[in-house]
């Protein structure tokens, strides 16, 4: 499977999640990325990321799909008691926050919706889309690191991440 696909596939699962109500934004984006990477990590890995929705529990603080995304990058690049920290951890992530605030202005969630009636269908929309953004920008940066995409691309091929 072409890269270009896999980065869309794992697009339209995390806002799927999303959309359907599955998951919000930053368990969305957690999970959709640990099955793109063939699930390193239990499903239930998810669980950690149920405070982030909304800004940190509906604080409207931090995007939830940052902090998703942060939590995902640790699943490539994080590291174990013990460990020294990867190298790459610190600029990847860096440049996720960097990435967003690029796009929209800010990392603050009620800055991203601003313009938007939180109730509405207009504004779940936005977010699903920012989650699907992350979602792909996060498996982009993944497929990049070529020790990743080996592990990605022959996962994909061999059907192991498959549910």
């Amino acid at each position: 499977m072409e890269k270009s696909q896999m980065v869309a596939d794992a697009r339209e699962k995390a806002e799927g999640y999303f959309r359907r109500g599955e998951f919000f934004c930053s368990e969305a984006v957690v999970h959709a990325i640990n099955e793109f990477l063939g699930w390193p990590m239990p499903q239930a890995v998810t669980k950690l990321a149920s405070a982030f929705p909304i800004g940190i529990g509906k604080s409207k603080c931090l995007c939830g799909a940052i902090s998703g995304g942060a939590m995902a990058l640790g699943m490539a690049y994080g590291r174990n008691h013990g460990e020294p920290m990867q190298d790459r951890m610190f600029p990847v992530a860096a440049a996720l926050h960097d990435y967003v605030k690029a796009q929209y202005g800010s990392t603050c969630c009620r800055v991203i919706i601003k313009d938007f009636d939180f109730a509405s269908a207009e504004r779940k929309a936005h977010c699903v889309k920012i989650t699907g953004e992350v979602t792909a920008w996060i498996a982009e940066q993944l497929l990049a690191d070529p020790e990743i995409a080996a592990r990605v691309e022959s996962c994909a091929t061999s059907n192991c991440c498959g549910e």
